[in-house]
């Protein structure tokens, strides 16, 4: 069998694996797929799928203007008929336990896979790392943003000085969403595309027309970059989502009754007042004391968590936990999560799903700049005075007092922190990043 170098196509005809007058040059595959080749150049009456040698030879009445002849399509039995689901049909089936993907099959609720548009080769992974917050512990919106935002409400009017009537304000956890950014000058809430182009825009609740927000983001002789910090600031977290509310709710309040507010405040002042009460109510325990009393109410018990660090530990990779959040709340959390323990039941098992633990990060910085670590007594939450990762000597002393010594003594049986993770907590060279 000789080709030339001309281009080919190949043919594939859906029809069921049973004798036929085809002739020799198809070739019949187990499925019932009968593969034929011809030049590209002739016209095709069927459907092309990619390219292939030509035919070398065909046999007399086989070919009419590229194709079967007619006879021979008589002579073909006609194709099974597929009966069509309905619409109902077809999302029941993709909302079923058992989703099929053609070759195997999984239990695994579509809403809880992860699909993904690159591949990662895990034999080259050798660590595995964690954040705590929306990512380990996934908090109920509904509970959890009402809750900042409550907060947030209070820190206004007790701390900055805002009306009480901000305590009727109600809040929608349903209404924002990640990816959109604030103008803080204008009071305005953007969304933008990859190419920096503002595609909607609203003031408070407001949407803004098509002409007011182009001469306003486009139609200008200096476009404003929109990543100044100063000027723009993004909702990139879902710690955001209830602040951002909030300030549209004091746009709108700035706009309709100004004598309301403290003073004469403008978009920008109203934005740092909200930005400065979240972070009150993270940094005095405010928000987090609230969570950690009743942790069930607030945060989703994910029964997938132990094997999916069980698995990773037992493949010989390390695993650790990295989170901003301090020790005391990282305790009671994980003990919620890995243990299913909460209040006085709390313990230290569950250090044993990590091989180190690095609370109080201070992320993103953590990954860039150099800091000093501590370690943690976690019975009492303590920490030791340390320099590169070990306890250091006490002014005026020989050694370490009698009862740093015995602590670390006790820290080094706590079931579950080997030593090799305590070595990677003494040596910060050794922690992983990722």
């Amino acid at each position: 069998m000789r080709f030339n170098h001309s281009a080919w196509r190949v043919r594939l005809l859906f029809v069921p694996a049973t004798p036929s007058p085809l002739s020799s040059a198809q070739s019949q595959l187990p499925c019932g797929i009968r593969l034929r080749t011809e030049p590209i150049t002739r016209r095709s009456r069927y459907l092309s799928t990619t390219y292939g040698p030509p035919r070398a030879s065909m046999e007399a009445g086989d070919v009419r203007g590229g194709g079967l002849s007619h006879s021979a399509l008589d002579r073909l039995p006609a194709p099974p008929k597929i009966p069509m689901r309905s619409r109902d049909e077809r999302k029941a089936a993709m909302s079923s336990d058992l989703i099929l993907d053609g070759m195997v099959g999984s239990n695994i609720k579509l809403e809880r896979r992860i699909f993904c548009n690159r591949n990662v080769n895990m034999s080259t992974v050798t660590a595995v790392g964690f954040d705590q917050d929306y990512t380990l512990a996934q908090y109920r919106p509904e509970e959890f943003e009402t809750l900042v935002h409550t907060l947030t409400v209070d820190k206004l009017v007790q701390v900055f000085g805002y009306p009480e009537m901000l305590y009727s304000l109600d809040f929608d956890w349903t209404y924002m969403i990640r990816g959109l950014t604030i103008d803080k000058q204008r009071g305005n809430i953007l969304k933008i595309d990859r190419h920096k182009y503002v595609k909607v825009a609203y003031h408070g609740f407001k949407q803004l027309s098509r002409s007011a927000r182009l001469n306003t983001y486009t139609r200008v002789s200096v476009r404003d970059a929109l990543d100044q910090p100063d000027k723009y600031t993004l909702i990139d977290t879902l710690f955001s989502l209830a602040e951002a509310y909030l300030y549209m709710q004091l746009v709108e309040l700035k706009d309709e009754h100004p004598e309301l507010l403290p003073g004469a405040k403008s978009y920008a002042d109203l934005y740092r007042d909200v930005r400065g009460a979240v972070d009150l109510c993270h940094r005095d325990g405010t928000l987090k004391r609230v969570v950690a009393a009743d942790p069930e109410r607030y945060i989703h018990k994910d029964p997938a968590l132990v094997p999916l660090l069980t698995n990773l530990r037992r493949s010989g990779r390390k695993v650790f936990l990295a989170t901003n959040s301090l020790w005391d709340y990282t305790n009671v959390v994980m003990n919620f999560l890995l243990a299913d323990r909460v209040g006085a039941a709390k313990n230290d098992a569950w250090l044993a799903y990590f091989d180190v633990v690095v609370t109080g990060c201070g992320k993103p910085s953590f990954f860039k700049d150099l800091k000093p670590l501590f370690e943690v007594h976690v019975q009492s939450g303590m920490l030791y005075n340390t320099d590169g990762g070990s306890p250091m000597i006490p002014v005026g002393q020989d050694d370490l007092p009698e009862l740093v010594v015995e602590l670390r003594n006790e820290q080094l049986e706590v079931p579950g922190l080997s030593n090799g993770a305590l070595k990677s907590l003494e040596n910060p060279a050794t922690v992983p990043k990722s």
